[in-house]
């Protein structure tokens, strides 16, 4: 996906929120709150889980674009962009996992 997708559709997420909650399936979502988001993601996690495990390689490509769009939904919701994702992935790159890990002290 690049960049320009992310912040095309972000720029449609962003404009949803204004949305009659009847004319938009994402702006339903908005009306519904937060738990109705988080919901979504969830399903979608494990739908994309399930497709890994299944092995099927264009449904792990579908259900992980829904994973990531439902994730979209909930960033712009909080009033975040795919910019801030993508800064702290920059920001992690060329750290080790043990590494990175270890800085959160987790």
């Amino acid at each position: 996906m690049s960049d320009d997708t992310l912040n095309r559709l972000a720029a449609v997420l962003e404009a949803r929120k204004q949305a009659d909650p009847d004319s938009s399936y994402v702006a339903k979502l908005y009306a519904k709150g937060l738990d109705a988001i988080l919901k979504k993601i969830g399903e979608e996690a494990t739908e994309t889980v399930m497709a890994a495990k299944d092995g099927d390689r264009e449904k792990i490509v579908y259900e992980t674009a829904d994973l990531w769009f439902h994730c979209m939904v909930l960033l712009a919701r909080e009033g975040l962009h795919p910019d801030d994702v993508m800064a702290e992935l920059a920001r992690r790159f060329g750290l080790s996992g043990l590494e990175e890990k270890a800085r959160r002290g987790s």
